[in-house]
């Protein structure tokens, strides 16, 4: 499995089957179909004059256009590096100067994009779909016969930007094999096959919309169904009218629909299961979430220098429990302690993760690497403990936990405990400083019902320590977001904290 390469990813590209169900334009892309225009674009692209291993960056939102692009890129053995759209243009040059991109796949018009591209002296390949679905490329200068070799399994196909939640993002070369194999792996634990149809949520330039949902229904022989962007308002037609059986998210929008479920009609027992990760999924929003639309939700834990998902609760009738990311799926999992040192079954420490879906490294960043690497393990700067059945929770970032007296705490479980009041709808906890502890544990909360902070606090008194309760509660009307719905609790602490 290990070996795969993404041209190799379809179960059978000779198909009539349906791979993509594009809704704008509304569109229907068979295997075949998809698979000889994988092959056209990859000769045009080979025949501008690329190399194997040079680098196209893409600035595009989700769309029939993302997905047949990206693959046509990595046919052609050329470097794919997705993009948020939503870049300003000193973000997209820090990129495309990282990155090192031969040229810049983007919509017509984009002025973002030709503004920097015309300062850095990279060339605008534009894209474009027609009312038909049918994919264009304009701007790749015919220069020889495109004819390219085929993809080595351990040739780079992805550059992928880390969060940057610990400082500037770093690049992760992802090769043929990690991708594949990864797609492959999250395939087989949710039993996915032909009859399955994943309606996508997520951003394609990020892991989980391209690798979770994107890349693992297409090795399955699936149907992937790409609405132009997440409207919560048509989810849940969409999801009946083209018989999807699930969807793959982060908890941000996992509450959204939870929310509005009795107002936008939706199904008390529609999906096969609901797929959650990027970020914790509290117990008790879990438990509502499964009880509405009586699916069971599987939460997820990736990150991408694995290549996306390292570890899943599995489907029923095995047990998927409430605050767990599951067992490692593809990869090896382990707890150690602040000297390195491997730790026994439900002691927390640093989770480390070892695998043929990990990255070998940060692209031009030994310094990054160095840091990274234990004796072969990625360290992955999360906290987390492994229990008996070899479920992993995770407590926290290490770089996040509040440090109040020497007790550290993890923002996640004061979160949990916000979130068991029904008046809470979003909680970030995080640390202040503080003149007699070092740090404060404070919180700020968006609410969906009547609730004073004080009576939160008392809330919160009944299920956690007085240590770990929130000194302050802040009630916002939102909180702070990164480009893939996370809440940023940096961004939230610079925001809320006390003026000294």
């Amino acid at each position: 499995m290990s070996q795969l390469t993404l041209t190799e990813l379809f179960q059978d590209a000779r198909s009539h089957d349906p791979a993509i169900i594009s809704l704008s334009p509304a569109a229907t892309v068979s295997y075949r179909d998809l698979a000889a225009r994988i092959e056209q674009t990859a000769r045009q692209v080979s025949g501008s004059g690329l190399k194997p291993g040079d680098c196209v960056a893409m600035f595009l939102p989700n769309g029939l256009e993302f997905v047949e692009l990206f693959l046509a890129l990595t046919h052609a053995r050329v470097i794919a590096a997705p993009l948020n759209p939503a870049l300003k243009e000193n973000e997209l040059r820090a990129s495309l100067e990282q990155n090192g991109a031969r040229a810049i796949i983007a919509q017509a018009g984009d002025d973002v994009v030709r503004t920097v591209a015309a300062k850095v002296g990279t060339p605008v390949w534009q894209a474009g779909v027609d009312a038909s679905g049918s994919v264009s490329l304009a701007g790749p200068s015919p220069l020889m016969r495109g004819d390219h070799s085929p993809a080595a399994a351990d040739d780079i196909a992805l550059f992928s930007n880390t969060s940057g939640s610990t400082g500037l993002p770093k690049l992760v070369p992802l090769t043929h094999a990690n991708l594949a194999s990864s797609a492959r792996i999250i395939a087989a634990h949710y039993a996915l096959t032909a009859v399955d149809r994943c309606l996508l949520v997520m951003p394609l330039f990020h892991g989980h919309g391209l690798i979770g949902a994107a890349l693992a229904t297409l090795s399955s022989g699936g149907t992937l169904v790409i609405p132009p962007r997440f409207s919560a308002s048509a989810f849940w037609d969409a999801f009946a009218a083209h018989r999807a059986t699930w969807y793959t998210a982060v908890p941000t929008i996992h509450s959204v629909l939870l929310a509005r479920a009795d107002a936008d009609g939706a199904p008390h027992n529609g999906p096969r299961f609901i797929r959650s990760c990027s970020a914790p999924l509290a117990p008790a929003v879990l438990g509502q979430i499964e009880n509405r639309f009586g699916a069971p939700v599987i939460e997820a834990y990736g990150m991408t220098e694995t290549a996306h998902q390292a570890s899943s609760n599995p489907l029923p009738p095995r047990p998927h429990k409430a605050g767990s990311v599951g067992i490692g799926t593809g990869v090896e999992l382990a707890i150690i302690d602040p000297a390195g040192n491997r730790l026994p079954a439900n002691q927390a420490g640093e989770v480390i993760v070892r695998g043929a879906k990990v990255m070998k490294g940060y692209w031009n960043n030994p310094k990054a690497n160095a840091e990274a690497f234990l004796n072969g393990w990625f360290r992955t700067g999360d906290v987390g403990v492994i229990d008996n059945d070899g479920y992993l929770s995770l407590t926290g970032r290490i770089k996040e936990l509040i440090n109040r007296g020497g007790e550290k705490i993890s923002p996640t479980e004061v979160e949990a405990a916000l979130l068991e009041n029904s008046a809470v709808a979003e909680a970030a906890a995080f640390g202040v400083p503080d003149a007699k502890y070092g740090e404060e544990v404070w919180a700020a909360v968006v609410l969906k019902g009547a609730a004073e902070p004080d009576r939160l606090r008392d809330f919160c008194r009944e299920r956690i320590a007085d240590f770990k309760t929130p000194k302050v509660i802040r009630v916002v009307s939102e909180l702070p977001r990164n480009a893939t719905g996370k809440i940023d609790r940096r961004k939230v602490a610079a925001l809320f904290k006390p003026e000294t």
